[in-house]
């Protein structure tokens, strides 16, 4: 996919909410499983750090590249980790969702998570890509973004088998990340749309680049 400039091309204008672009089992996958919640979380995003840092997701200008390259984060809280309900949606609308060039990628209402967090009763939409229906996607904004986070908002991701006969779901902020466009604006990333912006500051999972 990344061979010859044909092939670059087609990945700076590839959405950047698919979910495979986030797998590092080969990087992880040998070393001991860490013991606390907080192990897990930073263990994640250290391999997140030395995907982008390493160059190989070709994200990151050149001059970015080091061994030493972390991305920036809030640290590891729990409280952000909470349960939500799952209420399906039969028969979810198509949409094109908007994104920051002209691209207009068809995406399908598949659900909504209703959660609790900081005294309040909250909600967010998850959408199924439809060129990726395994996947859902679960862009959103909060009161943090453009201060302490990217200030387009952030993304989440789930799986379509996860969520298949169950009523409730973890709805964990501490993995939320952000869109490659927040570092490369060669990149065209969805929009959270308005329906899953969020009256409150989300203090956690990743802050903006610079």
């Amino acid at each position: 996919m990344r061979i010859g400039s044909i092939a670059i091309l087609i990945m700076a204008f590839w959405s950047c909410d698919s979910s495979k672009k986030w797998e590092t089992q080969e990087e992880t996958k040998d070393l001991p499983k860490p013991t606390t919640y907080e192990g897990q979380v930073n263990r994640y995003r250290d391999s997140i750090s030395a995907v982008f840092f390493s160059g190989s997701n070709q994200v990151l200008p050149k001059s970015d590249i080091s061994p030493e390259g972390r991305l920036h984060y809030f640290p590891p809280n729990e409280a952000y980790r909470v349960k939500a309900e799952f209420e399906p949606i039969t028969a979810g609308e198509i949409f094109r969702m908007k994104t920051n060039t002209d691209r207009l990628p068809e995406y399908k209402k598949y659900g909504i998570l209703h959660f609790r967090l900081a005294n309040q009763d909250l909600q967010l939409f998850l959408y199924q890509n439809v060129e990726q229906p395994d996947y859902l996607f679960c862009p959103f904004k909060d009161l943090s973004n453009g201060d302490q986070s990217y200030g387009s908002g952030r993304f989440l991701d789930f799986k379509a088998d996860d969520l298949t006969n169950v009523a409730d779901v973890v709805l964990d902020f501490n993995y939320a990340y952000n869109p490659y466009c927040a570092y490369n604006k060669n990149y065209s990333c969805p929009l959270p749309p308005v329906e899953n912006h969020l009256d409150i500051a989300i203090y956690a999972g990743e802050k903006k680049w610079h």
